[in-house]
Parts: C-alpha cells; structure tokens; sequence
C-alpha cells in the first residue's frame, strides 16, 4: 500500500543544517594542527622556512651552473629543484602519509606520554636550592644571562639530538623503528615527518631530559635572573638554522660547507648520512653541529664534488603502510640485525 506524502515548505529564515552543529568551527578544528605546522614563523616546518631554502637551493643551482660558465633558464630552475623522479617517487608519497599522520596525529597519540623539559627545569633547579642553597651566579647581568641561556639550549637540544640518533643507530629495538627513516630512497623536505611514532616519542623524552635537565641547573646557579630568550617560541640559534639549512638537509641539493665543514653539518653531510654505502652508515648524527660527530669519531665530511649516492635501507616493502607502521614492531621484537658499518676508504 502507497502512503500518501504531503510536502511542506520550509519557512523562510529557518536552516536546514542540525541545531547545534557548525561546520565552520569543525573546519576551522580540522584545519588548525595544519595551520599551526605552516604559519608561525618559530615552527620548524613553516611555511617562510621552506621558502628560504627554496632561495637558497635556487641561488646555489644559479651560481654553481655560472660558475662553469653555463645560464640557467626559469624552467630548467624548475626541473633542478622539482625533479619528477624524486617528487613523484614512491618513497616521497609515503613520506606525505607520515606527514598528514604526524601532523593531525602524533600528538593526540603521544602528548600524554612525554617528559615536561619545563618540568624537570622547575623540578631539578627547587631540588638543587633546597640542597645546595642559592646559585653562584645569581649576580650576572641579563644579557650575560641571556647569551649563556640560548647557547647552553641549543647545545643541549644538539647534545640529546646526537644521543637519540646514536642510539637508534646502535640498538636493534631502536633500529627497527628508525630504519623507517632511512628506508627513503629520494629526500625531500618532508622526509622528516617519516618517523615512527615510537621514534617520535623515544626523541622527545630524551630531548626533554637533556634541555629540562641543563636549564634546571642553569635555573639554580642564576637564580631569579635566569631566562632563555625565545624567538617565535624557539631558541634563536636554532632558528637561524631552520630557516636556512634544515630543511636542504632532507633534499636532493648536493651543498657542502668547506671549510667549516668540521663545525657545519651541511646538506651533504646528512645525505651522507642516508647513504646506503655501509661505510656511510652511522656517520654524521647530529642535528646542526659537527660538534657532537667530531667529538665523538662520528663525522665525515663530504667532498667538495657531488658523490654518487644511493638512498635506502633494505626493507620490506619500505613505502607501503604496513612497512612504514607495522613492519617495525615486528622487526623490534625478533632483533633484526643493524647493517654493519665498514671502514671508509683512504683518502
């Protein structure tokens, strides 16, 4: 039996959308973790940052192919920093996964597990004045202060960088889920964001442990003059280096840093790095100071001619999802074993 409908008009003034919900606010929620990433200038992934190393990569292919004595059209520009094989590359799709997944999920997934660096610094220094009394600095100047603050940061923030990557590259649990990085087989900016969460979550603890742990004892020792100027909300230091090198080090811009190539870790230095050459393996840990490696016997410092390198740490099916999230856990718990470096060649 057909039921009889009778249709109504809506009147006028009245929406049609459910009571309560609104869409622009969602879109604004959904948006936002992607704001927050590209649009404030103190985010290592903002978008002035990668407009930076663009200029940068493009004035180096300009005077590189002028210093052979060779022009360099707009669109051949275009080819060198855009190569297809790279940005259309397998790897680099999966590196855009990892990107939407760390940025809309990492934190939602981790934010409740990390250390506090602010908590161990407000912790470590009320503990030391307890036991020790007031510091022995609490007379410096503020600008003394201030400079020492900023270095001693950013040299711990180096410091725990060095000890994470060390480490992933020295145990087997630790290495099933950073080989994730390494699986890249072309580099792009957003080859940072391929990282396993555990990795994530193992780095930012130790971090926070490092520059929580030094600005306690620096809290201490300054007493009520103690601060460490910030810039955007990130130390200065490390913020010049974002905005001019981070991102080139993940990239197919072959540039080194001689003579201070000792000091410096360049774009080269961490292609190297990714360099599927076991005699490659292990070196150039750190973030953005030679400082570590050298100390350490970690560094090598690339040629001045580009070296023919290869990108990829052997995996199975290295750019699928299950290789770049499951696969790990697997490895981590059977104790696959770390590729062993061999000794580099005399030069």
């Amino acid at each position: 039996m057909l039921r009889r409908v009778r249709f109504t008009r809506r009147p006028q003034g009245v929406s049609i959308a459910q009571p309560g919900f609104d869409f622009a606010a969602a879109g604004h929620r959904l948006a936002a973790p992607l704001l927050d990433t590209l649009l404030p200038l103190g985010s290592t992934f903002s978008l002035v940052s990668l407009i930076c190393a663009l200029l940068i990569a493009a004035g180096h292919v300009v005077l590189s192919r002028r210093a052979r004595g060779r022009r360099t059209s707009a669109r051949l520009l275009a080819r060198a920093l855009f190569p297809r094989k790279v940005w259309l590359n397998a790897s680099s799709r999966l590196d855009l996964v990892f990107f939407v997944f760390n940025v809309w999920c990492a934190g939602l997934l981790l934010g409740a597990a990390l250390l506090s660096g602010q908590a161990i610094t407000k912790v470590l220094s009320g503990w030391l004045g307890a036991n020790l009394g007031e510091g022995p600095l609490a007379a410096t100047p503020w600008p003394i202060v201030a400079v020492v603050g900023t270095l001693a940061g950013f040299l711990a923030y180096e410091l725990s960088y060095w000890v994470d990557h060390w480490l992933s590259h020295k145990v087997k649990f630790l290495w099933a889920f950073h080989k994730v990085h390494h699986t890249a087989e072309v580099l792009t900016p957003l080859t940072v964001y391929r990282v396993h969460p555990i990795e994530s979550l193992k780095f930012a603890n130790i971090a926070a442990l490092a520059t929580g742990g030094t600005g306690g004892v620096l809290a201490w020792a300054f007493g009520p003059a103690w601060h460490q100027p910030l810039i955007f909300g990130q130390n200065a230091i490390f913020l010049v280096f974002a905005m001019s090198v981070i991102h080139l080090q993940h990239s197919h811009a072959w540039m080194t840093f001689r003579p201070f190539g000792k000091w410096l870790l360049s774009p080269a230095h961490h292609q190297i790095h990714h360099s599927a050459d076991p005699a490659h393996f292990g070196k150039n840990l750190g973030s953005c100071l030679a400082v570590w490696d050298r100390l350490f016997g970690t560094l090598h410092v690339p040629d001045k001619r580009p070296a023919s390198l290869t990108f990829g740490a052997v995996a199975t099916d290295p750019h699928s999802l299950t290789g770049g999230f499951a696969t790990p856990f697997v490895e981590a718990f059977k104790g696959e074993p770390i590729p062993r470096a061999v000794p580099l060649p005399a030069e």
